[in-house]
Formats: structure tokens, sequence, C-alpha cells
């Protein structure tokens, strides 16, 4: 029976895609975490001879740190699954469904979750008479966001339908599907969830706060001292249980697996919208999980040392 200490670790990380570069700090935060526990963990590129690293390296579970597609979005999932090799998070089709903004919100409206209204622009049919359209109907303030996209990548908020179309210029280069949602003002919050056998536990509600006419960005994500994690958030008892409840739901309906992250905006009068969920949250010495999960007590290695676990029971199950 293979122990703890005999465990072959793999992580894969980095990859082709447009946060690779955050992928890497992940997995090594992964790594330097998990060394101690696992002393045959080993940390490896996603790239072309993947399959036959994987093999050699002969895995007994995979913890796939990747951040937006193809690691993201149930491509990476579907090869582990034809290696039969065990993984940590959500299978193919919760990974696929929550990378989809578009088929997100889908099963999203099934469960009568709260969003922002929307419109949708593909590159192949886009001319610009949609944005006028799109501005009658969503008004001046709009957000821009590439559909298979993570990190805030591509994603731009604007007041003005003047800008309207740079924005979508600038979202096309991430994706050749647009979601364009009207802007929801309000506070930024975040719950992370940790889905065990016995059922699934949220973590406190975390409040992200940004400098003066700034948000949650792609720099403000991963920049030193970018933002401030307010931890429990100063809301209501109610309001806490209210996104903690939605983000379980989020998650369910997504069909999601091990853990995610559910991103909310609040307004002043505590109505909330659901923006998104993540299932592969990022784990960065400034990332939001980590955080989560030492509110709810547990240290770093030890809720990843669970999803590890969880992933070998699985295959022997």
């Amino acid at each position: 029976m293979t122990t703890t200490s005999d465990l072959r670790l793999v992580i894969l990380s980095g990859g082709d895609s447009s946060e690779a570069t955050v992928s890497r700090t992940s997995a090594q935060a992964v790594a330097d975490a998990l060394a101690g526990h696992y002393p045959k963990l080993v940390n490896l590129e996603l790239n072309h001879s993947i399959v036959d690293q994987l093999i050699q390296a002969k895995a007994d579970v995979v913890f796939p740190v990747l951040h937006g597609p193809p690691g993201e979005d149930g491509t990476v999932q579907g090869l582990l699954e034809m290696l039969q090799l065990p993984y940590v998070g959500s299978d193919v089709h919760g990974s696929a469904m929550a990378m989809d903004k578009l088929a997100a919100k889908g099963l999203f409206a099934n469960s009568d979750l709260p969003m922002a209204r929307h419109a949708v622009l593909r590159r192949e049919t886009y001319h610009e008479d949609q944005l006028s359209e799109i501005s009658a109907r969503l008004g001046p303030e709009v957000v821009v966001k590439p559909v298979r996209q993570g990190s805030a990548l591509g994603v731009t908020r604007i007041s003005s339908p003047a800008k309207l179309a740079g924005a979508v210029t600038l979202g096309f280069q991430f994706d050749s599907q647009l979601m364009v949602e009207s802007r929801v003002n309000g506070r930024e919050m975040t719950v992370g969830l940790l889905d065990q056998s016995d059922g699934i536990e949220a973590f406190p509600v975390i409040e992200i706060v940004t400098p003066e006419d700034s948000w949650y960005d792609y720099d403000h994500r991963y920049a030193d001292d970018g933002s401030q994690h307010i931890m429990p958030a100063k809301i209501s008892s109610e309001l806490a249980a209210a996104l903690q409840r939605t983000a379980k739901t989020a998650h369910q309906c997504l069909g999601c697996r091990d853990l995610s992250r559910a991103d909310f905006i609040v307004r002043e009068d505590e109505s909330f919208v659901l923006l998104e969920v993540n299932t592969m949250p990022g784990m960065t010495p400034t990332s939001l999980y980590p955080d989560g999960a030492k509110g709810l007590g547990y240290r770093f290695d030890e809720v990843l040392e669970l999803l590890v676990m969880q992933a070998y029971n699985r295959r022997a199950r």
C-alpha cells in the first residue's frame, strides 16, 4: 500500500496560456508547501512532451496548478482521464462549464442565481452597429469580458459608449467570443470552497479592496500591495451566509469538485450579483484562496494535502 511519503505527486504548471506565468508562481508555492509531505514530488511544465513525462514520473496523483485554457477548461483534465491518472480539481465537465462564462450563466439561471444582464459578441459576426444596440439595452456603464479567460485578462470596465469599441477590440485579442455585462458598482467580495466527502465547507467572505478608482484587475491581483484582503468582510451575518450559500449552489450546479472560488459584487443595499466561479484559484503569495482557507483554520500545506489525498482516494475507489 502506498504511504504518504511514497506517493508520487506531480504538479503541472505553465503551458502556453496567457496566465502561464501566474501558474508557475502558484505551482512553486504549492510545491514549496508540499515538499515536506511528498519527497517524490516533481513539478512539470505543460508542454508537447507532457504525456511521456507523466508516464516516466509514474504519477500517483496529478495536481494541475493551471490557470486559463487549456489547463482549466477541461482539456488537460480529459488527457488525465485518458491516462487514468487521478487529479486534484474539477473533472472535464465541471472545468469546461466554469471556464465558459456563457455556459456557466445558463446553469446559474436555472438555479435563479443573481447575475448582471449581458449581451454576446462573436468575432465572425461582429459589426460596430451592434455596439449602439448593446449600449441602449445595457446602459453606458458596461464590462467587456472574454468568454473563456481568467485573471481578468482582456477585461475592460467602461463608463461611456464611446469607449466600447476599443474595449471590444482588446477583448477579441483574448477570445473569439465576448460577453458584455451591465456594470454593477459595489464592493468586490469572494468566497472560497473546500469540497469534501461529508459536504462543502465555505471559507469566510473576503472583501477585496483596491486603490481608489481601480478594481481587481490582473495587476492588482498579483502585484505586491496591489490589493487588501479584509477577512471576514465587514458585512452582516445574513449577507455573509447568503454569499456562502450562493457560492455553494454555483459550485454544485456547475458540477465542480474539490475546490472553487466564487466572485461577487455587493451593492450598497446588500443585494449582490455572482460574477464567476474559478475551479483552480490562484495559489500565489497574494492569492485569495489560501487566505480564505486560513480563515477557516487550515494551514496552506494542510488544505493542499487534503486535496491531494482526496484525489488519490478517488483512484482507490
